[in-house]
């Protein structure tokens, strides 16, 4: 398990300097990055959870107890900074970028992972992780910033259309209905949507790497420290205790772990920027995040995966 683990971490860890490589020497243009990401989060990423969703065969996985273990996990987890929100010396702009740090994860990331480690179970795996985290780190995020954003006010309306609207929560809502009703995708479309979710992951490693910095990451040794140990600490603790209490083991439990032990997500600059938050702390909590995972997801993943 530990050389499976390490095999799959490489080629992510490889591509990812490759895009920070690409970026550092404007191998391409400095737009290309913004562009790439865009394509990645409304076509490539939604292709891959759609065609994953819809063909995976899902027959003897507890699907279930799975997203039962991980909503679970994410919203204790989520809860447990809300309460700690008074005795954080930060601002509340950056408690939300401390908050995104704990609950949201890398998809690209984790995809690529499960996908090293379990072969065509681990897509089907991943695809059942996505369709339960990504709507439950979505709304929590959007109250959380609804509560701490700088002039933000909540709105039932924009919190329901800001979901409606997400690609990855669209994605995931039609593979579940192809999936349920047994129709999956015609042949003549099935192809286009797994060649789309292929591209998907080497592109969004690539980006991930295009987009650390860690120059500014210095200036936020304590938030950077809470997001961190949220992250890779907390959230595995309580996905560790969510597997055992709803009787989730095998492949379907390690994966749980890993998804809940991944760093957090690109994505949470470009929200941090748009709905009031610290972006320049979020971009440090993402660099470092992303440097850190490389030691501590295997420290966590392997170290709790016995008591499972």
């Amino acid at each position: 398990m530990v050389w499976t683990l390490m095999s799959s971490l490489v080629p992510i860890a490889l591509l990812i300097a490759l895009g920070t490589a690409l970026r550092r020497r404007a191998f391409v243009e400095a737009g290309f990055w913004p562009q790439a990401e865009r394509i990645g989060y409304y076509v490539l990423l939604p292709s891959l959870f759609l065609h994953s969703l819809a063909t995976a065969k899902l027959a003897g996985l507890p699907v279930l107890e799975m997203a039962s273990a991980l909503v679970v996990s994410t919203v204790a987890v989520a809860a447990l900074l809300v309460l700690a929100r008074r005795s954080m010396a930060v601002d509340d702009a950056a408690f939300t970028s401390i908050f995104q740090g704990g609950v949201r994860f890398n998809n690209y990331v984790g995809v690529s992972i499960a996908t090293g480690l379990f072969g065509v179970t681990g897509v089907a795996l991943a695809a059942v992780a996505n369709a339960a985290i990504v709507p439950t780190v979505n709304v929590l995020c959007v109250l959380v910033f609804a509560r701490y954003g700088r002039g933000n006010r909540f709105s039932v309306r924009a919190l329901v259309r800001g979901l409606a609207l997400n690609p990855l929560i669209v994605a995931c809502a039609i593979g579940i209905v192809l999936q349920w009703t047994g129709w999956g995708l015609p042949a003549g479309i099935e192809p286009m949507f797994k060649a789309l979710g292929q591209a998907s992951l080497p592109l969004g490693l690539l980006c991930v790497g295009a987009a650390l910095d860690f120059s500014q990451a210095r200036q936020w040794v304590q938030p950077i420290a809470l997001a961190s140990f949220a992250k890779f600490a907390l959230m595995p603790v309580a996905a560790l205790i969510a597997c055992r209490a709803f009787g989730l083991h095998g492949a379907a439990a390690m994966a749980t772990l890993m998804f809940q032990a991944l760093p957090t997500a690109s994505s949470s600059y470009i929200m941090s920027r748009q709905l009031g938050g610290d972006a320049p702390l979020m971009a440090g909590i993402i660099a470092s995040q992303t440097l850190l995972a490389g030691a501590a997801l295997p420290l966590m993943v392997l170290g709790l995966a016995h008591w499972l």
